[in-house]
């Protein structure tokens, strides 16, 4: 589900992007020949910029869901962090787990909510199962408690790392677009003077453009995308490190509980 709405907002992008291209970009009122679309305003940049051919279109689509995905990882990031400063509540929780008072640890995490809530609260729920049930020895229990921390891990890391693949994709394409229409804005420029066989301003003029002005739409696309995925390839690395310690404190607590 959550792969079919991706598709979907990148689909719709690259529709809105190419019909603003056409549409707007390329409103026959922005070019001094007219339909011909060949000799932009130079006074309007919109007119300008769609010189540099279709590929415009794309490129401006790899830096709005550059921009997009960004904001959807920074909306989950925060929602898993939960509902207050997470250090402060994985101080609090294991404070408690401490003190032996299990259900306070447990209506934090409930208050608290987010990744590091659910693992917490994961790990708690099943220790308070086992911690008197006769069936199971002291490392069993530990054990029983490692293996719900780990589906819990399970559930909860694919939630941080989704679509940073994206963001990493866009990074690579945005620079490969970009150096496919300056190839091309450049054969366009040198095709024209061969066909002249002389120097025409204006067709030399198309080719240049189109060749920098998709150098300069896949570099965007690329730098957006390569500083938000190293952005949040830090943030999901410390905060499950974060995690880890968590978990860390928490097992050793309830090891030196269950041998008391």
């Amino acid at each position: 589900m959550k792969n079919a709405f991706n598709w979907i907002v990148i689909i719709l992008t690259l529709i809105i992007c190419y019909a603003f291209y056409e549409i707007v970009m390329g409103d026959v009122s922005r070019f001094l020949d007219g339909a011909t679309r060949h000799e932009p305003d130079p006074n309007d940049l919109l007119a300008v910029i769609y010189t540099g051919g279709p590929i415009v279109s794309l490129l401006m689509s790899f830096v709005i869901l550059g921009i997009t995905f960004s904001a959807e990882r920074l909306w989950v990031l925060a929602k898993a962090k939960g509902k207050g400063n997470p250090e402060i509540f994985i101080k609090n929780v294991i404070s408690d787990l401490a003190n032996g008072n299990l259900d306070d640890a447990l209506t934090k995490c409930d208050a608290q909510r987010g990744s590091v809530a659910n693992v917490l609260r994961a790990s708690i729920v099943r220790f308070k199962e086992v911690e008197n049930d006769p069936e199971f020895m002291n490392e069993k229990k530990i054990s029983e408690v490692q293996r719900a921390i780990d589906e819990a891990m399970n559930l909860e890391t694919p939630l941080l790392e989704r679509n940073l693949v994206i963001l990493s994709t866009i990074a690579s394409i945005s620079v490969l677009f970009g150096l496919l229409g300056t190839t091309l804005g450049m054969i366009r420029a040198f095709r024209a003077l061969a066909q002249s066989g002389t120097v025409s301003a204006t067709q030399l003029s198309l080719g240049i453009s189109e060749a920098l002005y998709n150098t300069a739409g896949g570099l965007i696309g690329a730098l957006i995308a390569i500083m938000m995925y190293n952005f949040f390839t830090t943030k999901v690395d410390n905060f499950v490190y974060m995690i880890d310690e968590a978990i860390l404190s928490v097992t050793q607590i309830f090891t030196g509980r269950i041998k008391k």
